[in-house]
């Protein structure tokens, strides 16, 4: 009864306060609005994403289930199960060649991804052509076949509607300009540009030959309610063993869709770091409405108000605040993709649901609430030590020291919640857990440095004689009661996030490049047949620039047993067992590998078939000497036992391969041989127009272009990650600019007395410059420390490769970190300055 009474009196006291207005609490609700409206977005434009992988899985993947073959056809029992099982099924050709317009030295060429299709295609969705069908497209004119094309290959190779241009041995007509592939997503990622053809056209091109590299797709249209996980289990059963893989709608683009998850985990995590920023402006702006209340509590106290009906009154009060900012900002997160939904489903390469997602709604709502709670409740508390002799003398900077026990106890309690939802929303429990501990870190580290800027500019000031602008700049930093903790924490903790994203984008875009040999193939020829090998390394070397040449045989394997039972149940997720690998023989060791266990094969070795593997990936899959592995090549199954195992350093970009076969064990397996060329750069264009010119069916990877298409997906990447940190530096500046307003009355009077003393408008002015770039640049600097451990820490333990501190990024942190400050102390500095020093000392007395 005394608690039912207690709260009504905390209710009575709250709804009278609020009656007041939010004057206050403008900050309050942008810093809260601000943290959930990005999460909430964020989470929004995921579930689109995920949505629409679902919704559309049928027409990315190009059928309800897809069966796919490493370098060989469907053989005749795989067919017919195909086609007893499904209403439908369509064959597609997948790989890499050149396409070629003109001849001799004017020939213009171009690398391109072809997909030859049968007339079946597209099983669902359609083809985006330029005003004609595919059908038309495809159409033979005067015995020249037809192609579509996309825009950028076509404008590369200067080819305009009816021009033709060579697939292999085969010549075509440009039928159409490609606009949309509906299967694109599911088709993973290309180092071309796409051209489609009809499979049965190429059967002169000789690119499709015993041996080429290419893989084979048969999407199947099934029955309505077909039980597409029995279906997987038998598929996999009767033909998972020739090295068959089966997707189905229910995944249509597993790549795409493992991204979207990733990508979004990511950036809900930087939302939180944002949410955290906004948290010291939350904190900052009860702190500062206590203690424009403190007289009000004084007098309640002084009423016989007791203690938890005083508490009770301001979480009240603070927690209908609080939900109101809460409910501002899932507005904003739920409107914001829905007004961005045009240009969002312009720039997908997939559907998105555009909608509004109640489950990223109320995700972002308990991290809203968490995170109020977490930083209101500390003020809070700390109000209980307000007494009511405050009322009689002055008391400036309100309550300070540790609140109760109690209270400790519930914060922590809060931040635990907060850490574990963010663990069991993003999926990936380790980064979320992780990434709590660096916010963590790096408040304690900011907290320390706000102190640690506290006490030397409080010692440095007597030292700053004849320089009355910084003396005083420094006089107001060491102030007790000052702005410097609430600046550097929330300027900081934006930076460090900025900072981290700065490192982490640096060294991603820098790591291709920086891991580059100093000698680097410059070409990569593949799908040369075993009777070109010879002509083509004579003609190779007999070019003028190049340097050198590697050859190897070439065929492609999936490991699926080891030791006699299934692959993935002895070495789990090894990316080894994702797919197929590069497989190769040889009589010797390659000179670029060295033999660090077990012994190499003699010479002419005929006996039982053996493998060298890869020493680092052999161990992290537990392999030793002895064990057998069953290989799958062309569809047959090969048991060899590993004889040896050799170090391998695949980031020089030469020749490695994963397992290397003794020759008699891959004897008559149909295969092609695989080239690097080192050239001279003004070597190179020679070499493959020549290459081209006598060996049209051998296709030339640049290297440097298949590294510009990886680092443009990486910059992809980074460009989100960095538009999430900027939101995070957003609300630090909303942080900032509450704290140069809850400061302004302090500086009005500050100046006063300045001005009254002597001290000039301008070095007034100054002195309020200085003491803003100070602590903004205190805060860069300790963002600078942050975002460099977690950028080291990310490259080193997740990227796995090696560190280094960019420094342009870092001197702009710092730089950014005090123009910010300056901006936001200068905006407030004009009232101040304009205000007359009599009214302002009369208004005190």
């Amino acid at each position: 009864m005394k608690l039912w009474s207690q709260l009504t009196q905390s209710a009575r006291i709250a709804r009278r306060e609020l009656r007041g207005g939010i004057a206050g609490f403008r900050v309050f609700l942008l810093c809260l609005a601000l943290g959930v409206a990005a999460i909430a977005a964020v989470g929004s434009v995921r579930e689109a994403l995920q949505q629409g992988l679902e919704n559309e899985g049928a027409a990315i993947l190009g059928g309800d289930a897809e069966l796919t073959f490493t370098y060989r056809f469907a053989d005749d029992a795989e067919r017919a199960w195909m086609e007893d099982t499904a209403l439908a099924v369509s064959e597609i050709a997948d790989f890499r060649s050149m396409a070629v317009k003109g001849s001799g030295d004017d020939a213009e060429r171009g690398l391109t991804q072809i997909k030859a299709v049968d007339g079946l295609y597209p099983l669902y969705g359609d083809v985006g052509l330029s005003g004609i069908t595919l059908s038309d497209a495809f159409s033979d004119e005067n015995g020249t076949p037809g192609a579509a094309m996309d825009q950028i290959l076509a404008d590369r190779l200067g080819l305009a509607l009816g021009d033709s241009f060579s697939l292999g041995l085969q010549e075509f007509r440009l039928g159409a300009i490609l606009e949309k592939e509906p299967d694109s997503a599911g088709m993973g990622f290309g180092l071309g540009p796409r051209t489609i053809v009809l499979k049965e056209d190429l059967s002169e091109s000789g690119l499709l030959a015993p041996g080429t590299l290419f893989e084979t797709k048969y999407r199947l249209k099934l029955p309505e309610g077909s039980d597409l996980e029995a279906l997987k289990k038998e598929a996999l059963d009767l033909f998972g063993d020739n090295g068959a893989r089966w997707r189905d709608m229910r995944n249509g683009a597993p790549g795409i869709s493992r991204f979207v998850d990733r990508i979004g985990a990511f950036l809900v995590l930087v939302g939180i770091a944002g949410l955290a920023v906004g948290g010291v402006g939350v904190s900052a702006a009860v702190r500062a409405y206590l203690e424009k209340k403190t007289e009000v509590i004084a007098i309640l106290k002084t009423l016989g108000a007791e203690r938890r009906v005083i508490f009770g009154a301001y979480v009240i009060q603070i927690g209908i605040l609080s939900i109101v900012g809460v409910l501002i900002g899932l507005v904003l997160g739920a409107v914001l993709p829905l007004a961005v939904a045009p240009i969002l489903e312009a720039r997908l390469p997939i559907p998105a649901v555009v909608q509004v997602h109640w489950g990223a709604l109320a995700e972002a709502a308990i991290y809203g609430v968490l995170a109020a709670s977490l930083f209101t409740l500390w003020p809070l508390a700390r109000s209980e030590k307000i007494r009511a002799a405050a009322l009689f003398r002055e008391v400036s900077g309100g309550p300070s020291g540790w609140p109760r026990p109690v209270y400790i106890v519930i914060t922590a309690g809060i931040l635990a919640a907060l850490i574990g939802a963010a663990a069991y929303f993003s999926g990936v429990p380790k980064l979320a857990i992780w990434a709590a501990v660096g916010v963590t870190g790096a408040l304690v580290l900011l907290a320390i440095c706000a102190a640690g800027v506290r006490v030397f500019a409080r010692h440095s000031a007597r030292f700053a004689h004849g320089r009355s602008a910084l003396r005083l700049a420094l006089s107001a930093i060491g102030a007790p009661g000052g702005s410097a903790t609430s600046v550097v924490l929330s300027l900081g903790l934006g930076l460090s996030v900025l900072a981290s994203v700065g490192q982490i984008d640096a060294n991603l875009r820098d790591a291709i490049a920086r891991d580059l040999p100093e000698i680097a193939p410059s070409y990569f020829f593949v799908d040369i047949q075993p009777d070109q090998i010879d002509p083509f390394r004579d003609q190779t070397l007999s070019t003028t620039g190049v340097d050198n040449i590697q050859t190897a045989p070439m065929l492609r394997g999936i490991i699926t047993k080891i030791n006699g039972q299934p692959a993935r149940d002895v070495a789990g997720e090894h990316w080894v067992l994702r797919g197929d690998r590069g497989v190769t023989y040889a009589d010797a060791p390659p000179e670029n590998s060295a033999i660090v266990k077990g012994d190499w094969w003699s010479e002419n070795y005929s006996g039982p078939p053996l493998v060298s593997f890869s020493q680092v990936e052999g161990e992290e899959m537990g392999l030793k000497l002895g064990d057998t592995l069953t290989v799958n090549i062309l569809g047959r199954d090969l048991t060899v036992e590993i004889a040896s195992f050799r170090a391998v350093d695949f980031s020089d970009i030469s020749m490695n391969f994963i397992m290397i076969f003794n020759p008699t064990a891959l004897a008559g397996a149909p295969h092609s041989h695989i080239a690097t060329v080192y050239a001279e750069e003004s070597a190179e264009a020679g070499l493959v127009r020549e290459i081209s010119k006598e060996f049209p069916n051998v296709t030339a990877i640049r290297v440097r272009d298949a590294i510009d298409r990886v680092s443009e997906a990486l910059g992809s990447i980074a460009t989100a990650t960095s538009l999430g940190a900027a939101a995070t530096l957003i609300t630090g500046f909303v942080v900032l600019i509450g704290a140069a307003a809850a400061g302004e009355s302090a500086r009005v009077f500050e100046a006063a007395v300045l001005r009254t003393l002597g001290a000039s408008r301008a070095t007034v002015l100054t002195s309020f410059a200085l003491r803003s770039a100070v602590l903004g640049a205190a805060a860069g600097g300790v963002a600078i420390l942050a975002g460099g451990i977690a950028g080291w820490a990310v490259m080193t333990f997740v990227m796995e490769t090696d560190f280094s501190f960019d420094i342009p990024s870092a001197l702009g942190i710092v730089f950014g970190g005090a123009l910010i400050t300056l901006l936001a102390g200068l905006l407030f500095a004009w009232r101040p300055l304009s205000a007359r020093p009599a009214q302002v000392l009369r208004a005190k007395e």
